[in-house]
């Protein structure tokens, strides 16, 4: 096993728990969706660099994956976004006396 791979595979697992955690953490949907996005992203991007270095012979599958996901979670988390403003969710404010009655 190389170091690279493990230590890569180790902050993914970091980044990917982080984002488990914003889940929880958050305030309201909008900032869950930006936590669980970013962060598990770049998680699972850092998993598959972790798992290059210890199969370099799966590069393409791994480069393909990495591709998807770059394309499909942002794209994915805006439309989810979207769609629950439109539907009349608003976003959570810090003082309630700026809240909208």
């Amino acid at each position: 096993m190389s170091l690279p791979g493990n230590l890569f595979l180790l902050l993914g697992a970091a980044f990917c728990f982080l984002g488990a955690l914003g889940l929880f953490r958050m305030p309201d949907v909008y900032n869950r969706i930006q936590a669980g996005t970013k962060a598990v992203t770049l998680g699972t991007l850092c998993v598959l660099l972790g798992v290059w270095f210890h199969h370099p012979e799966w590069w393409t599958k791994l480069a393909a994956i990495g591709g998807l996901l770059l394309l499909t979670n942002p794209v994915g988390s805006s439309t989810i976004a979207r769609a629950l403003f439109l539907a009349g969710v608003r976003p959570w404010q810090s003082h309630p006396a700026d809240r909208e009655v």
